[in-house]
């Protein structure tokens, strides 16, 4: 931590030497609405929101979310195959049971997965490649958002209606890969469409994606009403892990695909309207919605490789009152969901004896589960002093599931017959109904040193209700999952601002988690897990010159465990979680040698972190170089490039250990993207 202070103070002292002190509009007056479900200026907001704007996201132009979000201090995508992924905020990247739902992923403030019916790779059902911006509260977001936000809030935002815009971008890359995005718009109606294909890297690999955004916005008397329809399809061919020790820098090994046989099909829609209306007391949002999931992907990673299939229905209602004089913020959100899990294995198991014995073929699983979630929150902020001002929030959030075993229950086969070495791996509890109350504070105070500079401090706690799969979908011995809520307390302190050619955000975080989810050698969820999170998270934007800029987004941070679990075969208290690089960052170079031509040099970073709880196995990290550019050959036609790993570094995108091997999924080796937009009418 001594080198965390130093380098605090060095940066400090850069910032006030060469930074002058601004009174004009600053970067403080960006407007975000991922902190309170409304639009908000930054400098309302005493804790760390990021956010990348449409200029950023056109410069990053991702095939995959990882890439723009590598930009955000403290957040990391750890890219699967194909669309696949796992998420870290101000966190290790998290797997298997308590890794998804850390997470608040949304669209348009409303949830992209009803809470309790989480995937961690749900950003793949999200418009991602046709966001107009996206935002993310970095800590703890429950006093708002409720169950999940635990870690951190991710918001996407689509593309507002405009007049008179059509405009068509296509783009190629290597392993046939192709996109095409089409944004037509008039003044009240909106479509947003996006269609990737891409052979893939690995052999036998490969996707087919669509996305479509329908946007409409109508004023009537007092109301102004923004209607969206949003869908999402995925055909994904999957490549499983190479496994052995740096597997992933060996020729004969890199492009091989262990699992052929592996897919994962998802579908998803949501339609939601946004009506905002002035009333006599001060100004009324509300948001009702509908969401349906589906899913269905072959497990090539577990012994078995059983077929999964899952999804649900929602129909939800957020609604938000602001008063007059903007001091207090209140909410109520209602939610009603009917999800499904099915388990299936079509083929006997092979491996070990006991391998064999426990995991036999047929159906494992076949639940549905009725969710009711209701939730109110209130927020209040005064002026103590000219420059200091309090803000005070809490968030009361009440989880209901009704669960129903549409099979044999306990331990045996589909059949009823039972299985050697004391019973099935699979264990379906009976039919009952399970209920959590949650509640999530947060006090924070600003002080503004001057206009376009100020001081933050944060205290807060996040929730995560149990998920319907921690609780039904038992493993062993487990006759009931006694499975409590996850909670995490959090401290902040940041240093915020801009001057005429800065902008920077600094700030620096420590956590607690208890009740973290572990699972044991049995296989069993246990839920007495703590850990720990403290770390420092520099954001800068530098103008250099006129036609150049830098842009920086760097974190050093410590996660590690407080406790260790119950049964564990080593005593891991006190180690480095894995998968939790301590250094992860990016900087990026943007020249302009005229108004028609930009250059985007991109430094990735990610340190050295262990695959595994005991901290034998390292992965060693990376450093990548990506080179961007386009050139608008007129007020049409632009065209654009991208040279992806430049440097050529043979790395994975995410390592770990399982079933006695290094695991990796490998990154790409060096790769052109050649693209062309065109604007047959309008210009954004």
């Amino acid at each position: 931590m001594l080198i965390t202070c130093r380098a605090l103070c060095v940066l400090t002292s850069i910032l006030m030497t060469h930074v002058a002190w601004a009174t004009e509009l600053s970067a403080l007056d960006e407007i975000v609405v991922v902190a309170s479900k409304t639009e908000q200026p930054l400098r309302e907001i005493a804790s760390s929101v990021a956010l990348l704007d449409q200029e950023q996201l056109g410069s990053v132009n991702p095939t995959h979310i990882n890439e723009a979000m590598q930009r955000i201090a403290g957040a990391w995508i750890s890219r699967g195959n194909g669309q696949e992924h796992l998420t870290a905020i101000r966190s290790p990247v998290l797997t298997g049971p308590g890794s998804c739902g850390a997470f608040l992923m949304s669209q348009d403030g409303v949830a992209l997965r009803a809470a309790g019916f989480c995937n961690v790779n749900e950003l793949l059902e999200s418009a991602s490649e046709l966001a107009q911006r996206i935002e993310v509260i970095k800590g703890p977001g429950s006093a708002v958002h409720g169950s999940n936000a635990l870690h951190g809030v991710v918001n996407l935002l689509t593309p507002e209606v405009q007049a008179s815009l059509r405009r068509i971008k296509v783009e190629a890359g290597p392993d046939d890969y192709y996109r095409t995005r089409i944004a037509v718009s008039s003044d009240r109606l909106r479509l947003d469409f996006s269609g990737s294909h891409d052979g893939g890297y690995k052999d036998d690999s490969g996707y087919d994606q669509q996305k479509l955004i329908v946007k409409h916005h109508a004023t009537a008397a007092r109301l102004a009403i923004t209607s969206t329809l949003a869908y999402t399809n995925l055909n994904q061919e999957s490549a499983g892990f190479i496994q052995g020790k740096n597997a992933y820098k060996q020729s004969h090994l890199r492009r091989t695909n262990p699992n052929p046989e592996a897919y994962r099909d998802a579908r998803s829609w949501r339609l939601m309207a946004l009506i905002r209306t002035e009333i006599e007391s001060g100004s009324l949002e509300l948001r009702p919605y509908l969401r349906s999931i589906d899913m269905k992907f072959l497990q090539h990673y577990l012994p078995g490789k059983a077929i999964e299939e899952h999804g649900h229905d929602s129909l939800g209602l957020q609604s938000l009152w602001t008063n007059k004089t903007d001091t207090w913020h209140l909410g109520l959100d209602v939610e009603y969901t009917q999800g499904f899990l099915k388990e299936y294995q079509p083929n006997p198991t092979s491996g070990s004896t006991f391998l064999m014995a426990t995991i036999p073929a047929g159906k494992h699983y076949d639940y549905k589960v009725a969710a009711s979630m209701a939730g109110f929150f209130a927020q209040y902020q005064t002026r103590i002093r000219d420059r200091l001002r309090l803000q005070a929030g809490l968030r009361y959030e009440f989880m209901r599931y009704d669960y129903d075993n549409r099979m044999l229950s306990g331990r045996t086969r589909d059949d009823g017959t039972t299985c050697a070495f004391g019973g099935c791996r699979f264990h379906r509890p009976a039919s009952r109904t399970d209920s959590f109350h949650n509640a999530a504070p947060r006090a924070g105070l600003i002080y503004d040193l001057s206009a376009s500079h100020q001081l933050y401090a944060q205290l807060s706690r996040g929730f995560r209700a149990p998920q319907a799969t921690e609780l039904y979908r038992l493993q062993g011995g487990q006759e009931i999952a006694r499975i409590e809520p996850v909670k995490l307390s959090a401290v902040e302190v940041g240093f915020r601002g801009s001057s005429e050619r800065v902008n920077y955000d600094l700030s620096i975080f420590a956590m607690r988690k208890d009740n973290f989810i572990f699972r044991d050698t049995d296989r069993r969820n246990l839920d007495r897990g703590k850990t720990g999170h403290r770390g420092i998270e520099v954001s800068l934007a530098w103008q250099l010159r006129d036609n150049l800029e830098t842009r920086w987004a760097f974190t050093r941070a410590n996660h590690e465990y407080i406790n260790s679990p119950a049964l564990s075969r080593t005593d891991i208290k006190g180690k480095d979680i894995d998968t939790a690089p301590r250094t992860l960052g990016s900087a990026t170079l943007v020249y302009q040698p005229t108004e028609r031509t930009r250059l985007e040099l991109e430094w990735v970073h990610l340190g050295k972190y262990f695959e595994d709880p005991e901290n034998l196995h390292p992965y060693e990290g990376h450093d990548l170089l990506h080179l961007r550019g386009h050139w608008r050959a007129n007020d049409r036609l632009t065209l654009f490039y991208r040279i992806m790993n430049l440097n050529n570094q043979r790395y994975a995108e995410r390592a770990d250990f399982g079933f006695g091997n290094d695991r990796y999924f490998v990154g790409m080796p060096r790769s052109i993207y050649l693209g062309a937009s065109v604007h047959f009418h309008g210009t954004e």
